[in-house]
């Protein structure tokens, strides 16, 4: 199915886009203006996070996860939700482009899960006195990587490309549910894990601390941009070029018989 011309043209601008609409390489102007914000951005949020913030009374150095840890967990949510979104999409009107985002934000969804899972593991040996505790959000989150790991695997097994990708958006109608138990978990449960730093009530830290935890935000927020973006248009060529194979595979059964 040919994706929406609005669609495309946001992620795959009109100098890189091939006949059928899909893009010829995976950089553009646009992605690269993304990488410059993403760059120094990072170097912003390294150097205020490492040197501009103070340490915290009670946890010290460690506080300075709090720059990475939430930021990836949201980073995250939001993979797995145009996951959900795209598996819905693709389910309703069989559309390869929205097939494609949920592939693309699978992937950095799993990408930025493993990432939360590793500094919150980092954050808890200090804290909890251990790396690992079968608590709600840490059980919840664990559920929710083999959820995307389970999606990008049938997206690899052997078979006809369209049957993988009905399978997989059905798996992936899970991911959104799974997002806000996780979400909740802290709230509905008590666990370990301390409530959400900001919430709708208010936030617990202030000053240079508040603005670089919202720069952390805005950060990995670019750098999803730009990663979905080049991961999409690996995609699109992936499927180009499955789609060639299978046509000159035909083509030569099709010659083959007609030798006969």
């Amino acid at each position: 199915m040919t994706a929406p011309a609005t669609s495309d043209a946001e992620l795959a601008p009109a100098p890189a886009a091939g006949a059928d609409g899909g893009p010829r390489g995976t950089g553009s102007t646009a992605t690269r203006a993304l990488g410059a914000v993403v760059l120094a951005g990072a170097a912003a949020l390294a150097g205020l996070g490492l040197f501009g913030t103070p340490e915290d009374v009670v946890q010290g150095a460690l506080v300075r996860l709090l720059y990475i840890h939430p930021q990836a967990a949201t980073t995250a949510y939001i993979g797995c939700f145009l996951t959900t979104v795209g598996s819905g999409v693709y389910l309703w009107r069989r559309s390869v482009w929205w097939d494609l985002v949920a592939l693309a934000s699978a992937e950095i969804g799993a990408l930025f899960t493993a990432l939360a899972l590793i500094t919150g593991s980092l954050w808890g040996r200090p804290a909890w006195g251990t790396y690992w505790v079968w608590d709600a959000r840490l059980t919840s989150t664990a559920m929710l990587m083999l959820l995307l790991l389970g999606y990008l695997a049938l997206r690899k097994l052997p078979g006809d490309t369209d049957v993988r990708a009905r399978q997989a958006a059905v798996l992936g109608l899970l991911l959104l549910p799974n997002v806000i138990l996780v979400r909740q978990s802290v709230v509905w449960w008590r666990t370990l894990h301390q409530l959400p730093t900001l919430d709708v009530t208010g936030t617990n830290i202030s000053g240079l601390q508040l603005f670089t935890m919202m720069l952390g935000f805005a950060v990995f927020a670019v750098l999803f941009v730009w990663l979905l973006m080049h991961r999409f248009r690996v995609a699109w060529l992936e499927r180009q070029r499955d789609e060639v194979l299978v046509d000159e595979a035909i083509r030569a059964r099709v010659a083959e018989g007609s030798g006969r």
